[in-house]
């Protein structure tokens, strides 16, 4: 069954790329198909991309449809299109498979039950958005809809065996479930790194509470003395602590040495990648970044907490720091970095060769396959 015709599906795509890594996995696994010579279609709403919609974005081609929040308060879980919907119904029949990037949403989990309701395989990547919770919409709408869908996928992916107890807890039945890394496209050529202490540190990732911005502003006032010549910088869009760390760098006096750059499209958050020579994530409970792998595929050093779902790749390859969550553990290894440029080269190098090995596109696409066509 080669030259497969495929509909990926996925939340929102945004000129600011706001809904993150399920947005960013869709891209890559979308290029990486039409690459091996597969019909590929990303369906999504679009925002904050001009008007009308593009048909291609960042080299895929797409079907966007504007999006509607239809529960006030509730974010992306009150995200929906009936155009998309409606469009979904229509042409599910027509492709080979249906992989739908799935959360607790009113798009997401209606557009895979539209699909199997065609017959038409349909395989469900939750990206770690699936799981037990005490919202009071998660369990009317799991009761309604969600284990429905899930025991009637072709496939479910999964990133951890965390993930997949968490999914199989919430069908409450059968679920064919199976592994599957994120990858990621690795930088063509390695970076040339600093040899000096004038070193640019990157934040980028959504400034939320369990991404905690609030630590790495708090890092960088604690060692921006000690390191004269280093730069702290948050990326990324707000999520409820914009306002906190807009205070907190105003409080720190470091005037352009710490700054927040806002929110930018994917093409940005790549210059910002390849521009910097430090990531640091301090986010506890963080399932599977994409944006650790992002930073790795550039050849830089990582600073994870332990409970990011990539802190044992990272530990075991030296791609840089595991930490636990407490702000002295995360300064102690900053200082490390920042005063040690010839670590910095050593685990950038491991990071990058990490994703090559382990983590490259052609064994993702392979992976795809195998459900798609199993």
């Amino acid at each position: 069954m080669s030259g497969m015709r495929i509909l990926q599906i996925v939340a929102l795509v945004s000129g600011t790329n706001a809904y993150g890594g399920p947005t960013t996995v869709a891209f890559n696994q979308c290029r990486a198909l039409a690459a091996a010579g597969h019909d590929v279609v990303l369906a999504a709403t679009g925002s904050d991309l001009g008007t009308p919609l593009p048909t291609e974005r960042d080299g895929v081609r797409t079907r966007l449809f504007p999006p509607h929040y239809v529960l006030p308060g509730a974010g992306f879980a009150g995200l929906t299109s009936p155009a998309m919907l409606a469009w979904v119904r229509r042409v599910a029949r027509s492709v080979d498979v249906v992989h739908v990037h799935t959360a607790r949403d009113l798009l997401t989990l209606p557009s895979a039950w539209l699909a199997e309701l065609s017959g038409t395989r349909v395989v469900l990547q939750t990206h770690g958005m699936i799981d037990p919770s005490d919202n009071p919409l998660a369990g009317p709408l799991d009761a309604v809809l969600t284990r429905r869908v899930l025991r009637d996928a072709h496939r479910v992916f999964y990133l951890t065996p965390r993930e997949e107890d968490e999914v199989a807890e919430v069908a409450r039945g059968p679920v064919n479930l199976m592994e599957l890394h994120n990858g990621m496209p690795v930088s063509p050529e390695p970076r040339t790194p600093r040899d000096d202490d004038a070193c640019r540190v990157l934040f980028l990732a959504r400034l939320q509470e369990r991404k905690r911005p609030l630590a790495f502003v708090a890092a960088a006032r604690a060692l921006a003395q000690r390191f004269p010549n280093a730069t702290f910088t948050l990326v990324g869009p707000d999520e409820g602590q914009g306002d906190a760390v807009r205070r907190a760098i105003e409080e720190s006096g470091l005037g352009g040495r710490l700054v927040w750059a806002g929110a930018v499209d994917s093409a940005g958050a790549a210059r910002w990648m390849n521009d910097s020579d430090l990531y640091v994530l301090p986010s506890v409970d963080e399932p599977y970044p994409m944006s650790v792998l992002e930073a790795m595929s550039t050849g830089l050093p990582v600073v994870v907490t332990d409970t990011c779902g990539l802190a044992a790749t990272v530990g075991r390859t030296g791609s840089g720091v595991v930490v636990d969550d407490s702000q002295q553990a995360l300064e102690d290894a900053l200082a490390e970095l920042l005063a040690k440029p010839d670590l910095r080269r050593r685990t950038g190098e491991a990071a990058r060769e990490t994703i090559a090995r382990e983590y490259g596109m052609d064994a993702v696409v392979e992976r795809l396959l195998e459900a798609y066509r199993g």
